[in-house]
Order: C-alpha cells, then sequence, then structure tokens
C-alpha cells in the first residue's frame, strides 16, 4: 500500500495572523470549511491569544462556534497559556499547541523568556490538557538558523526537541522560521536529531523564503518525516525577510508529496476553493 503522508493545513491561523487588514469572521469560516470539504486530516484554526498581541485572531470563539465540523478533521488552536487553554477547552478544540525557540535571542525576542523559562511556563497547559485527553503538539522556531544568534547548533535542537515531547507534546513540528534552510543544513541537523528522536514525531514547516521548502520537504520524507505543515495559497509571511514568502503553498506541498509517491487523501479540485478565497483576501 502507498504510506501516507499527513499535511497539516496552518493558514486559517499561521497565515491569517500575518495579514495586515482584518480578515472578516465569515471569511475565515468559509475558508476553514472550504478546506475541512478537500480533506484535509488537521487544521489549525485560530489561536486563543491576548487580542493586543495578535488582533486578527480576537473573534477565535466565534470562529470555532461557526465552522461547519467535519467528524475525520481534528480543529487545532495555538494555546501559549492556561487562559487560552481554558478558551480552547470551551470552545470544543479537538487539540491545542504551544510553542517555543531552539535559540535564546529568538526565544526573548518573542517570549521574553529563556527556552527553559517557556517550557516551565507550559506546565500548567500540559497538566490541563492531559486532565482532559487533549493532545499537544509542539512548535520549535529557528531549528536552521535565528535572525538574532545565527546558525543554530543541531545538539540545541534535539535538546529541546527532547524536551517538549518529554513534557507531552505528542508531536513537534520542526520551523524553518526564516527560511534559512538548505538541503545541506537539514541534512546536518538530522544526523544529530534523527539518532535521539523518531521521526515520526516530527513534523517539518519550512518557511519558502528562498525558494527551498519543497526541496526541503523531499529530504525529510527520505528520513522518514510524514507529517508537513502548509498554508493554503502561501498564506503568511516571514517577519524577518519582508516581501519574501513565507510558509509553503500548500499546492506545492502536495505536489511534492504526490511526485515522491506518496498518498496524501487531498481533493486537489476541493482546494481550489480555499485558494480563491484567499486570492480574494489578496485582491482585497
Amino acid at each position: 500500500m502507498t504510506v501516507h503522508v499527513t499535511l497539516f493545513e496552518v493558514g486559517p491561523r499561521d497565515g491569517l495572523q500575518n495579514q495586515g487588514a482584518w480578515v472578516p469572521t465569515e471569511t475565515k469560516i468559509a475558508l476553514i470549511d472550504a478546506l475541512s470539504a478537500a480533506g484535509f486530516a488537521s487544521i489549525e484554526a485560530t489561536s486563543f491569544v491576548s487580542p493586543r498581541w495578535v488582533p486578527q485572531m480576537a473573534d477565535a470563539a466565534q470562529v470555532m462556534a461557526s465552522i461547519r465540523r467535519v467528524p475525520a478533521v481534528r480543529y487545532a488552536a495555538l494555546t501559549p497559556n492556561l487562559r487560552g487553554l481554558e478558551a480552547a477547552l470551551a470552545a470544543g478544540c479537538d487539540e491545542v499547541a504551544v510553542f517555543a525557540a531552539a535559540s535564546e535571542g529568538f526565544s526573548h525576542a518573542n517570549l521574553n523568556c529563556s527556552i527553559a523559562e517557556s517550557l516551565d511556563r507550559f506546565a500548567p497547559v500540559m497538566d490541563l490538557a492531559r486532565a482532559q485527553g487533549l493532545p499537544v503538539r509542539g512548535y520549535l522556531s529557528t531549528v536552521i538558523a535565528c535572525p538574532f544568534d545565527g546558525p543554530t547548533p543541531p545538539e540545541a535542537v534535539r535538546r529541546w526537541t527532547e524536551r517538549l515531547l518529554e513534557i507531552g507534546c505528542y508531536e513537534v513540528s520542526l520551523g524553518d522560521t526564516i527560511g534559512a534552510g538548505t538541503t545541506g543544513t537539514l541534512e546536518a541537523l538530522f544526523a544529530t536529531l534523527l539518532q535521539h528522536v523518531d521521526p515520526l514525531a516530527l513534523a517539518g514547516h519550512f518557511h519558502d523564503t528562498s525558494g527551498r521548502a519543497a526541496d526541503l520537504i523531499g529530504l525529510s520524507l527520505d528520513h522518514g518525516l510524514r507529517c508537513f505543515d502548509a498554508s493554503v495559497g502561501g498564506l503568511g509571511g516571514c517577519p524577518y525577510a519582508p516581501g519574501a514568502p513565507g510558509n509553503i503553498d500548500t499546492r506545492r506541498a502536495l505536489d511534492m508529496i504526490a511526485r515522491r509517491g506518496f498518498s496524501h487523501g487531498i481533493d486537489m479540485e476541493a482546494l481550489r476553493k480555499a485558494e480563491a478565497i484567499v486570492a480574494g483576501l489578496a485582491a482585497a
């Protein structure tokens, strides 16, 4: 049988949160519904964070209450703290995510604390999620390079990946946050990381800033990874490379997966409806 690869669609959260103009709630709902209809098993629908910091996600509860739930789909939300998790539970999210960095500079710039301190802060989130039987996914940023610290040592990525798994994350999404990755730097990371971590506990989150994200997916498939993040229509940018692409386009990621002989279960024709909604945002 053809080996299946999961495409974790992050456009509704990771993509839309970077939009400068407010995206109407009904548009977010329509986008998520279109992605559900296309066959995605995992959709990052929103985030429960302070609207002061991420105003684009201020309607998270309304979005979750209004989407058409498809039983086979897991609707996820980013929840950086206990308050966010409680809101996600009330909204009926199927899973949540926490985020950390593999470089101290990025952790201090984005979370105002060290990496170790950020993981300590997740303790009450993990405890409540465990008590509620809610899966938690971990995001680890700057696994290749950091805009503040430069290249990230693979040993640091190994250390913090293992720690996220130890505290209860079912999977760690490896983020090439500034799109600096090459097949060479990713190969070097895997040489260290995969000696200690099962590739099936990892996902690839590769930004397409330099047009290499599809190649990194291909290399990751060769090393046993079977889950990748992507954003419909390439929604989302890289804040440290203005004007350059950020998230890899979902269709491009799916094309690479199919070319490598794996199945993904996405209706490519139905995906066009979601892509048309994203195109409408660009034209607005």
